[in-house]
């Protein structure tokens, strides 16, 4: 492996402690800058002052603020992320109950969007000009325009209220609640595992609405990008070469242009999952999605600190690992970064 191909990963992995370093101060300055008593939210606000003063003193937050921080990074380097005062778990256990209904929901979006977003994007490059390509860009501006809580609503009211196609907010009918033992926390997954193919079947019926519109946003953006990496292809000197050899269209396209294309994609689509295995809040929201978007919403709402601040580093540690994949993968797609 050539030097400068070692020192740039070397450079890679180490920039990821730097990062973690900087999330954590900034995740513990918020936690003590919002005008929120952690202290009140454990107690109560109609407790005694001497319990006040003990729970306190009991979490060292009569401590000086560099005692403080030095005592929560030693925490979170010990696996430590306190535990929820709205469930009473520790947050490690929350996340793990909460972020596979997310990543199930996130990673069926991306799958759509990927494949329905590059599609559309090579689509409209190739017939760069016509109704075609007018048509793509105008819905990939519809998919930055539209509120997410707007077109949401709005698929509810369709596909649910007025047509009954598809079921309602949740996770599960309540039929079904329950009754596929949990292995995996991914519900289409172990409905699969259990053999139970009516409650598979309820399971993917839910999962079409939130999925779909948190696709439609994401494709828009994919699709977006993709025409303008196929673009910039297009108009290379090989490109013309080729098609000045008699090659087909097609072979242009895909075996030429969209093979260069596809290695700046690769940091869009992983960026992209990134961005939705985060929690998408609004989606989750209205569809009542337990993920672990509704979980940071709700716990901010309940002044539950160590949960938002515990699942914003978890947060911050999925993009980052995501992102140095998405680098590996284009120093390892991508020949001139060998």
């Amino acid at each position: 492996m050539p030097l400068a191909r070692l020192r740039a990963l070397a450079a890679t992995a180490a920039s990821i402690p730097i990062t973690l370093l900087g999330l954590a101060v900034v995740t513990f300055f918020i936690g003590r800058v919002v005008p929120i008593d952690p202290v009140l939210a454990v107690v109560g606000d109609r407790a005694p002052a001497d319990v006040v003063a003990r729970a306190r003193v009991e979490l060292g937050l009569d401590q000086p603020l560099y005692a403080q921080f030095w005592r929560y990074l030693t925490d979170i380097l010990s696996g430590n992320l306190g535990r929820s005062v709205m469930t009473s778990n520790t947050v490690w256990e929350d996340i793990a109950r909460y972020f596979p209904a997310t990543f199930e929901l996130a990673t069926l979006a991306i799958l759509i969007a990927a494949v329905l977003g590059i599609g559309l994007g090579v689509l409209a490059a190739t017939r760069q000009g016509s109704w075609v390509d007018q048509a793509v860009r105008v819905f990939c501006l519809a998919g930055h325009s539209l509120p997410v809580f707007v077109l949401a609503l709005i698929s509810l009211l369709v596909f649910y209220a007025w047509l009954g196609w598809l079921p309602g907010p949740g996770r599960q009918g309540i039929v079904f609640q329950d009754m596929v033992e949990p292995v995996t926390g991914i519900l289409t997954l172990d409905t699969i595992l259990a053999g139970d193919w009516p409650a598979f079947q309820d399971a993917v019926l839910h999962l079409i609405q939130p999925a779909g519109i948190l696709a439609f946003f994401s494709l828009a953006y994919i699709a977006r990008m993709t025409r303008a990496f196929m673009l910039a292809e297009l108009r290379s000197e090989y490109v013309i070469t080729a098609r000045a050899k008699g090659l087909s269209p097609m072979r242009i396209v895909w075996r030429h242009a969209f093979r260069n294309t596809a290695v700046p994609l690769v940091t869009v689509i992983f960026l992209t999952y990134a961005g939705l295995l985060e929690g998408a809040v609004l989606t989750e929201t209205i569809f009542a999605w337990p993920g672990l978007g509704q979980y940071l919403t709700v716990s901010l709402l309940n002044a539950d600190m160590n949960a938002v601040l515990g699942a914003t580093l978890v947060v911050g540690l999925i993009y980052v690992v995501l992102n140095l994949l998405a680098d590996l993968l284009y120093r390892l797609m991508d020949p001139r970064t060998r």
